[in-house]
């Protein structure tokens, strides 16, 4: 091979990907690991080259290290955002976790994370555990005679969201009153 062709494809490729990278963090602001899986696979969608796997990578790790160096990348403001959101929609603190964990946020910024979430909220869990019952029409927000007969398939419904088994049963034990007063609080 003519190294000055080779040079080019390099330099090419390069340009390319990073172009990629900075339309998918304009349209999706996404975490260092998003970005990372998504320029791998448009490498092997679109520019099947004969470039080892290693150069791409280390192509790859090299824009996303300076994508983050002129913090267009923040892991630490993702989790945090993320968090928030999740925490918004009813997610339990353990749901959270694991969603974060699977994008790739390291466990520090997690953590930091779900504590600022604890010191905002007394009882987050107990909260989202709510909302969950709310959106989903379960628990107290059931009709009286409906209560006992659905009492499991509403604690299956808990626990697949994450929840503890005394938070389940703290909100599943509420009255429809006490409910719709803590309800119109949060």
């Amino acid at each position: 091979m003519d190294s000055i062709s080779n040079k080019k494809d390099f330099n090419d490729l390069t340009v390319n990907l990073r172009d990629l990278a900075y339309s998918y963090i304009e349209k999706y602001n996404p975490s260092k690991q998003q970005t990372k899986t998504y320029l791998l696979k448009k490498y092997l969608t679109k520019f099947q080259g004969t470039k080892q796997r290693k150069e791409v990578t280390e192509i790859i790790d090299n824009i996303v290290s300076n994508l983050e160096k002129s913090h267009f990348l923040n892991d630490s403001l993702y989790s945090d955002s993320k968090a928030r959101v999740l925490f918004r929609r009813g997610y339990s603190l353990n749901k959270i976790n694991h969603s974060l964990k699977s994008k790739g946020i390291e466990q520090k910024n997690i953590q930091m994370s779900l504590n600022k979430i604890k010191n905002e909220k007394s009882d987050p869990d107990f909260l989202s555990a709510m909302k969950i019952c709310k959106k989903r029409r379960i628990g107290p927000l059931r009709p009286e005679p409906n209560r006992e007969i659905f009492y499991k398939k509403d604690m299956g419904i808990l626990a697949r969201s994450g929840f503890s088994y005394d938070i389940c049963k703290r909100v599943l034990t509420m009255y429809k009153d006490e409910f719709n007063k803590l309800i119109k609080l949060i």
